[in-house]
């Protein structure tokens, strides 16, 4: 599953990142989104695009295509 999968308030770990753009996976590494890592969707723009995730005590808004880069499980 992605993290675009996930819904507001769902909680999950980050597992890896789908096979693409190596230029959003560096971003996102940049950003603290590391395997392992626990997130909380807060929040989905009504069209999916951006979301808000909480991270490592801050949060981080990404785009629909960053997203669904960022493979996770739900916890």
């Amino acid at each position: 599953m992605t993290l675009r999968n996930l819904a507001p308030g769902m909680t999950a770990r980050i597992t890896g990142y789908e096979s693409g753009n190596r230029a959003y996976r560096a971003k996102l590494l940049a950003l603290g989104l590391t395997r392992g890592t626990p997130i909380h969707l807060v929040n989905q723009a009504p069209l999916g695009d951006p979301v808000q995730i909480e991270l490592r005590g801050f949060s981080v808004s990404l785009r629909k295509a960053e997203a669904e880069v960022v493979q996770v499980e739900a916890i």
